[in-house]
């Protein structure tokens, strides 16, 4: 393994990217540790293993202990799979109504099906999100995708000693067209966004209040999101409010969960 893919390997993080760029997904490369799942490799030159999603759950279905979902963004569906009988993620899915708006967490996962290209996500954490959130998860992953594409069209032009990227250029014979492709995807699922409404202006600001509470609790875990509810209600911010601000300061990658429950600013 060449040292860049290998000190990619260390610095895992969650990666955003569109469901009709991670349908032409073809290629893996698998990580030092053998004991890791590989990478999944994007036309864009995404290393992806974890990802952060959001979209319109549209299906859901069982077969046996698994439970089987489709999620949609403006440019083309997620399958999703998850264990069923005692997955705390896949009683979520269940209880979730036909269609609505969802984000998640979770692995992807890419594997060889005789001459076909098997391609899906195991949600990890997923929760119910409101269409506002969905669009500001869909201006941040036309962001990171376009960043990556800069990238690509810099290391095409041999101005960028971007070795991950000449790997995934190599493999999907990336040109300047190619680019040109994906870019109007991304084009295309920026103009499904919705232009922002204004708030009331007598509603107390719970992003804002979030935050400040997130400074003053800067523990290594953060704040529990319960306690946040909890401090939050006495100032006339409902839970919905709450849990709604909580997820689109994630989205804006304002804040992380370094545990299940707990947020902490990034």
């Amino acid at each position: 393994m060449c040292p860049a893919l290998k000190d990619y390997c260390t610095m895992e993080g969650a990666v955003r990217l569109f469901a009709g760029e991670f349908s032409q997904a073809t290629f893996t490369i698998p990580c030092e540790d053998d004991r890791s799942a590989a990478w999944i490799v994007t036309p864009s030159g995404a290393f992806v293993r974890q990802v952060f999603l959001a979209g319109a759950l549209t299906e859901v279905h069982e077969d046996g202990d698994m439970v089987y979902a489709r999620m949609a963004d403006p440019t083309g569906g997620f399958d999703l799979a998850c264990g069923g009988k005692s997955s705390p993620v896949a009683d979520t899915i269940r209880k979730i109504p036909l269609p609505s708006f969802i984000s998640l967490s979770g692995r992807a996962q890419l594997w060889q099906n005789g001459s076909r290209t098997v391609l899906s996500v195991r949600p990890e954490y997923v929760r119910l999100i409101d269409r506002q959130t969905r669009d500001l998860w869909v201006i941040k992953t036309a962001h990171a995708t376009l960043h990556r594409m800069e990238t690509a069209r810099l290391t095409l032009k041999g101005g960028c000693l971007d070795e991950q990227m000449a790997t995934a250029l190599r493999h999907y014979a990336i040109t300047p067209a190619r680019l040109d492709e994906l870019a109007a995807m991304v084009e295309a699922a920026v103009e499904n966004v919705k232009p922002a409404e204004t708030a009331p202006n007598d509603q107390p600001d719970a992003r804002n209040l979030i935050i400040d509470l997130l400074k003053a609790n800067g523990g290594p875990r953060g704040m529990a999101v319960q306690e946040i509810i909890d401090t939050l209600a006495v100032q006339g911010v409902f839970q919905d409010a709450v849990l709604a601000a909580v997820e689109t300061l994630i989205v804006e990658d304002e804040c992380y969960q370094p545990q299940k429950g707990f947020v902490r600013l990034l």
